[in-house]
């Protein structure tokens, strides 16, 4: 465990195989745990890498596991993948500082290409501390009602929900929706999340 290592935590076994499979492919060392209760006895202060982790297990959830480090301090930066993905739960992933929320069924791509990030993350924080970028907020592009439709988008609410709240028509939403998302270069309401809690919409 003393090297970079991949720390898989899912309750699904055949996940934890297919992920070590994969990695084990790439050449990353890798660890699986069925449980976070299984991972936090078995944690270490030594230990360096990525923690792969679902959402929703037996017993704590991934993003109990997630908050529950984050509270320790520095620690491993965190994937969180799910089968059950929505608005909330990838808020609150970004939130607590998550790379990347990824939902099943994914490709190895998106696994690999996260574990990519982190571990780049990791090394420059290693070398040096992390310059400052300047993003320049883009809500600028945006329309007033498009503003007003993503607000409540990234809010969690549903189209027919934004529709009542707005006096418009959930085809209108619907169209709002797709403008906003085609503005803003994301490809669905995660990535458009994940742009809200960086501040720069």
């Amino acid at each position: 465990m003393h090297k970079e290592t991949v720390f898989i935590v899912d309750d699904d076994a055949s996940v934890r195989d297919s992920l070590s499979l994969l990695l084990s492919l790439q050449g990353y060392v890798s660890a699986s745990f069925a449980s976070a209760e299984d991972f936090l006895s078995a944690l270490q202060p030594d230990w360096r890498g990525c923690l792969v982790v679902d959402v929703r297990m037996n017993g704590m959830s991934g993003l109990e596991l997630q908050r529950c480090l984050q509270e320790r301090g520095p620690t491993l930066p965190v994937i969180v993948i799910t089968a059950h993905g929505d608005v909330a739960a990838a808020r609150q992933a970004f939130l607590a500082d998550a790379v990347d929320f990824i939902e099943k069924p994914f490709d190895g791509k998106q696994i690999l290409d996260a574990l990519a990030n982190a571990f780049a993350s990791l090394r420059a924080v290693a070398t040096a501390q992390e310059a400052s970028v300047e993003a320049t907020p883009v809500r600028s592009q945006l329309s007033t009602r498009e503003r007003e439709v993503m607000k409540l988008i990234v809010e969690g609410l549903h189209n027919r929900h934004i529709a009542d709240k707005l006096g418009i028509s959930p085809r209108t939403v619907e169209v709002h929706k797709a403008r906003v998302m085609e503005k803003l270069g994301v490809q669905n309401i995660v990535e458009l999340v994940r742009l809200a809690d960086k501040g720069l919409i």
